[in-house]
């Protein structure tokens, strides 16, 4: 081998060995940075933990239209392990188990011992409190993840409207179900129709109905019908969203009944019977029927609870409640007719209303004779307390319908629909006035705001048939009659009698009804007026055994 060659194979063995150190002081040298790095930040407890999470988007929060903090997110902490990482899992396991008694420790410590899981979650939405205990450990294969946690600072304010979110963040009931992935974009708050002051008293209002008349279930619905925004929509029993995790999943405050749930409202649907009739000129206000007989109609006997002398007029079938007067304006109306407003009504469909599970009514197969008498007085239809305010809003715009919503900033045009002339929704509007001032609504009359109602009571329906001992009651009303722009209706789930009190709809529902008139309109600026003493008096110149009460 040639001197040259020596050298080369030399230069090349230096070459080597100064790339081999290079290298390892490389090595070194990122060790000790991290070393160093580590020292910094000071101990973490959380030790060989692979910990890759996306950055959490904040979920919108939710304010009434007035801006008013409905739901909101906050950062909390979650608690995590990698069994992996964990030399002792019983020793971590009883560590944790001093900050949560109420931990399975055994159960957690075969968890920890499962090499074969990266990941496991031990608690979720920890408190500071319970953060620092668990972080002051220093246990091993340990980790923390910061997320975002739900919460509902007015807590069961609108708990039904508002519904509830998961662990996860995932909406689960109410807006944050329906409109789940617009509030996990984040961004600005979603606003709503809801006025919170009106929501709070209806509530109340509905609470204090179920208190005195011992009712099953309630629900109680607000209107702006020229805007088909709702105000306030309660139902009862109340839902704190904070704790919808801790209830049963039968618990009967999860069920939304103002959207959840359909009922056969009873006479409630008599306006909308005349008011089809006077439109189509099947019946003019001017007509009088005979309802001293009961009617026969497919074998059976469709009469009224109280006997009425008659003959009546239109107005006076509204106000009196007589189901043979308003029978006798359906037959005269006709089935096909008498469908087409129903559906115009939106009555044959479920709400538009944004809420998740808005319930579809219960309509007769066919609309024989029978039936077609039948829910002309509110029976054999079964719908939403939501989508009958809306129905009935109506009379308070002129014959028209507007498409409910409960979201204020609404994108596009709402669905408007013509259902009846505006002469024959004043007419109607009038003659429910007449309901409260001289018929079975006098218990809804609030002084000044010149109510205009029906009451409702149809037997609830049970297996077999119907019960002979409890009834749903309603009351829907529009104010102020002169100028109509707010529909309340007020469902109670069989209300109970009591002395000196009935348990019809004019015993319960109407008088719920007119209390909460009686505070909301202030909020609304709707003013009062006593220009008309007869339409404040006369409820309260009569005595109780004086008053319609019936239906």
């Amino acid at each position: 081998m040639s001197d040259l060659a020596i050298v080369s194979e030399a230069e090349r063995s230096a070459l080597r060995a100064r790339l081999v150190s290079l290298a390892l002081c490389v090595g070194f040298a990122a060790v000790t940075m991290k070393a160093g790095l580590v020292a910094l930040a000071g101990p973490s407890g959380q030790s060989g933990v692979a910990q890759v999470f996306e950055e959490p988007v904040r979920r919108a929060d939710i304010v009434d239209r007035h801006g008013v903090l409905l739901a909101t997110s906050v950062n909390v902490y979650s608690l995590f392990a990698d069994p992996r990482a964990i030399w002792e899992p019983q020793v971590v396991a009883e560590g944790i188990g001093s900050v949560f008694p109420d931990m399975d420790v055994d159960a957690l410590t075969a968890r920890l011992s499962d090499n074969s899981r990266a990941f496991v979650w031990i608690k979720r939405g920890l408190t500071p409190r319970q953060y620092k205990a668990v972080f002051e450990l220093n246990l091993e294969g340990l980790g923390f993840r910061e997320e975002n946690r739900r919460v509902y600072p007015r807590r069961s304010l609108a708990g039904h409207v508002l519904g509830y979110a998961g662990t996860d963040g995932q909406g689960l009931a109410g807006v944050e179900y329906a409109l789940d992935e617009k509030l996990a974009a984040g961004g600005e708050p979603l606003r709503l129709t809801i006025d919170s002051s009106i929501q709070h008293m209806l509530e109340t209002e509905l609470s204090t109905a179920a208190v005195e008349y011992e009712i099953e279930g309630g629900a109680g619905i607000v209107l702006d019908a020229r805007r088909g925004e709702v105000l306030g929509l309660a139902s009862w029993p109340p839902i704190d969203p904070n704790r919808a995790h801790t209830l049963a999943g039968d618990d009967p405050s999860r069920t939304n009944r103002a959207v959840n749930s359909v009922y056969e409202l009873g006479s409630v649907f008599k306006p909308i019977t005349v008011a089809a009739g006077i439109d189509t000129g099947a019946i003019r206000p001017s007509d009088n029927f005979d309802v001293e007989e009961p009617i026969v109609i497919s074998g059976r006997r469709i009469s009224d609870s109280h006997r009425i002398p008659g003959p009546l007029s239109p107005s006076q079938i509204v106000s009196e409640s007589s189901n043979i007067g308003t029978v006798k304006v359906a037959l005269m109306l006709g089935a096909r007719r008498q469908q087409d407003i129903l559906q115009n009504l939106g009555l044959f469909d479920r709400s538009t209303v944004e809420l998740a599970g808005s319930a579809d009514p219960i309509v007769p197969s066919r609309f024989d004779d029978i039936h077609a008498a039948t829910v002309s007085y509110g029976h054999g239809i079964a719908v939403s307390p939501v989508s009958f305010a809306g129905a009935f809003g109506m009379f308070a715009n002129g014959g028209e319908v507007v498409e409910t919503t409960i979201i204020a900033d609404h994108e596009g045009e709402r669905g408007v629909r013509r259902v009846v002339s505006a002469p024959t929704a004043a007419l109607v509007t009038q003659m429910l006035r007449e309901a409260v001032v001289d018929g079975t609504g006098g218990q809804a009359e609030v002084a000044g705001y010149r109510v205009a109602g029906k009451t409702g009571t149809a037997e609830k329906p049970v297996a077999g048939g119907y019960s002979d001992n409890a009834n749903i009651a309603s009351f829907a009303a529009v104010f102020p009659s002169d100028r109509p722009e707010y529909v309340v209706l007020i469902v109670l789930d069989s209300p109970k009698a009591a002395v000196g009190r009935g348990r019809t709809a004019a015993w319960n529902a109407a008088p719920t009804a007119g209390r909460v008139i009686d505070r909301i309109a202030p909020s609304l600026g709707v003013e009062p007026r006593f220009d008309d003493p007869g339409s404040y008096e006369s409820p309260l110149v009569r005595s109780v055994a004086e008053r319609r009460n019936s239906l």
